[in-house]
């Protein structure tokens, strides 16, 4: 089984057009993944490749338009190219020696000021040699550079080993879902409803995760339906150290269980994992505050087609309209599109984003916050609006601080 986006190592490749992005990537790739052409403009839209870069793990390498594109069409392909930013972990700038200028400078600054790291490639080395001086100018920024000629491989294991080496730590060392709740020898019962939307022999992701989650902290793990749960109480000899169940089913699984076993959602796990849970404990609070008429932005990471009753187009819509007590006007985003102006809406929420990586989620996080407008996510709004919140922020003292100190 293949690792999910969510899991891998963004690598976000950079240049102008015909710099040899492509080339770039079919080299590290030892693959023709990209459409190689003279022809400045070949890559339209970015173009994604998984990979195990070993020792480092699963990577996704994701190769963009020429930033320097021209016209009506090649504005939106750079406007393509920006959105890849919100989820690039590290950079790669293509550039041959002699082009370095402006373009480059433009994309060196947005990855610095996003504490991206970056490699500088001098592409076809085998043409033009990178002048000393150049390199040298880097030197006090801490941004390795690297000579490639991607038709000829020379480089590409240098540009493998800087990637290596320049990896983000929080990528490394990232932090569980749900581990450091339960401990070693300690028992979680999750609690899972088989739905329309769930695929057929499969659990959706983030129940995946979580699963290997508890298993590599050598943790137990006890997956039951919504109407098992009492009995998989009964069956145990010991309190489990946390219930986790999905969302929707959240009212029946309080109700089921123990006032003294900590219980929260998947979603609210995710909301911690991929984003900032506290933030999003006050963007949940901001519910309060909704009128009839106003404008909410539901974002799902999936461009998935919603059947039956959808949580993010039905369940949620028609909760939060009994909690407001009046018509909301609700507007769905799905995958990596995303509205430039916030400002018109009063809340976002937003799925569990168990498909992307974190930063793209923070970057979203951050937008929002730009545009004062609060964001949080499904399972915290579910939560708020059926009046179960305090109970399912029990096991994050921290998110329920916030929530305590500014009801």
């Amino acid at each position: 089984m293949k690792a999910s986006k969510s899991f891998r190592l963004h690598i976000g490749i950079f240049g102008r057009r015909n710099a040899g992005k492509s080339s770039i990537l079919n080299a590290l790739t030892s693959q023709e993944v990209s459409i190689v052409s003279e022809i400045a403009g070949t890559t339209t839209d970015p173009v994604e490749k998984p990979m195990e870069l070993l020792p480092l793990g699963p990577v996704l390498f994701i190769d963009t338009a020429g930033i320097d594109d021209r016209g009506d069409l090649g504005e939106k392909r750079i406007q393509k190219t920006m959105q890849v930013f919100d989820r690039t972990e590290l950079g790669l700038i293509i550039s041959k020696t002699d082009e370095w200028g402006d373009f480059e400078e433009t994309i060196l600054k947005e990855l610095k000021d996003r504490a991206i790291p970056v490699i500088v490639v001098f592409n076809k080395s085998d043409l033009v040699q990178a002048g000393n001086c150049l390199q040298r100018s880097f030197s006090g920024e801490n941004i390795p550079v690297v000579e490639t000629s991607a038709t000829n491989g020379t480089g590409i294991l240098d540009l493998r080993q800087a990637i290596l080496n320049h990896a983000p730590d929080d990528f490394i060392n990232r932090p569980g879902i749900v581990a450091d709740l339960v401990g070693p020898g300690e028992a979680a019962i999750l609690v899972v409803p088989i739905d329309k939307e769930a695929p057929k022999g499969r659990l959706i992701l983030p129940q995946v995760q979580t699963i290997r989650d508890l298993l590599d902290n050598d943790s137990f793990c006890m997956v039951v339906k919504e109407r098992e749960l009492r009995e998989a109480f009964n069956r145990l000899n010991k309190p489990p150290k946390l219930v986790v169940t999905d969302s929707q089913a959240f009212l029946k699984v309080a109700a089921d269980t123990p006032p003294e076993i900590p219980l929260t959602s998947f979603s609210i796990l995710f909301a911690r994992y991929q984003g900032d849970l506290p933030e999003m404990v006050k963007g949940a609070m901001a519910i309060d505050k909704l009128k009839t008429g106003d404008k909410i932005l539901i974002a799902e990471a999936c461009s998935h087609h919603p059947i039956g009753e959808d949580i993010g187009t039905v369940k949620i819509p028609r909760w939060l309209t009994q909690y407001v007590g009046g018509k909301l006007e609700f507007v769905h985003h799905r995958g990596h599109d995303f509205p430039e102006n916030l400002s018109e809406f009063k809340l976002v929420i937003h799925c569990g984003a168990c498909m992307w990586n974190r930063r793209e989620m923070l970057s979203r996080m951050m937008k929002a916050r730009m545009a004062g407008v609060p964001l949080t996510n499904y399972g915290l709004t579910i939560a708020y609006s059926l009046g179960i919140f305090e109970r399912a922020l029990q096991p994050f003292p921290a998110a329920l601080g916030v929530y305590q100190t500014t009801k």
